[in-house]
């Protein structure tokens, strides 16, 4: 089959996801993302940055054999760069689907990464589709879109003391699935899994990450993410030692302020 052919078989198949992404269990998220699904519920995922919530959207998209459509959100994100625009080409204008309006019509998973950062004309273009309507007005193409029947929007945020707060307008049109990093010995199994890095190596990674996240209020915003701590232990695979690629991958990388830098520099010496 042509690939023409293809993609107007399959008009999101290069959104799908053909090979199982590993992803640890810490709860029931499996079987309550699952229920959402089922009922099309919109979800939002809320947690620490890189503690895994871009990976297990990926995972379900995996298991319910459903294309993923993903979307990093940022603060120049316009409602346009969503739903799409008119383009002038050597044959005149044509309208082209954003990356949500494409799920929409075709029955995706769309997920929005860090929702918030998004411009607040953007959080109101997905209001229409959390609730009973479950459509998108196309102003631009005076066109009204009925979501597709196996459509489902999945947002993300890190509700951190220095992020904007979700509106409760927009808050309350979700279910929401709360993660936090997992427990050390799921923590190392992660790093060790991700990295090819022996199990001992990667749990004396994952304990020095704990003494970071400890410093979490006292002058740094967060402590190291999951997604820091595998970088840790691809960085030791690489050849360096514990104590180099701790300082690499987080010690430098989490702040710029002296006497933080200074601390995680100590509970570096201590750990290594």
């Amino acid at each position: 089959m042509s690939p023409d052919l293809q993609d107007r078989h399959d008009p999101l198949a290069a959104h799908r996801v053909l090979r199982q992404p590993y992803y640890q269990p810490s709860g029931d998220e499996l079987e309550m993302f699952e229920a959402a699904h089922a009922l099309r519920l919109p979800l939002v995922l809320k947690g620490p940055t890189g503690c895994g919530k871009t990976r297990f959207v990926e995972h379900m998209a995996w298991r319910l054999k459903r294309p993923l459509v993903t979307v990093a959100c940022h603060e120049e994100l316009s409602a346009g760069d969503l739903v799409g625009r008119w383009l002038l080409d050597s044959d005149g204008t044509r309208w082209q689907d954003g990356p949500l309006t494409q799920a929409v019509r075709h029955g995706g998973l769309c997920y929005l990464d860090e929702l918030i950062e998004a411009r607040a004309d953007t959080l109101v273009v997905i209001h229409p589709l959390t609730d009973t309507r479950r459509q998108l007005p196309l102003a631009q193409r005076n066109e009204l879109v009925h979501a597709h029947p196996d459509f489902q929007l999945v947002v993300s945020y890190n509700p951190s003391p220095t992020a904007r707060e979700m509106r409760a307008s927009t808050r309350q049109r979700f279910c929401a699935i709360e993660f936090g990093y997992p427990n050390s010995e799921r923590e190392a199994a992660i790093v060790a899994q991700e990295s090819g890095l022996d199990m001992a190596q990667a749990a004396a990674i994952v304990a020095f990450g704990l003494r970071t996240r400890r410093l979490q209020g006292f002058g740094l915003d967060e402590g190291a993410s999951t997604r820091m701590l595998v970088h840790a232990a691809l960085l030791v695979v690489q050849g360096l030692t514990l104590t180099k690629a701790c300082r690499l991958a987080m010690v430098d990388a989490l702040s710029d302020d002296a006497d933080v830098h200074a601390a995680l520099r100590a509970a570096l010496d201590a750990a290594f």
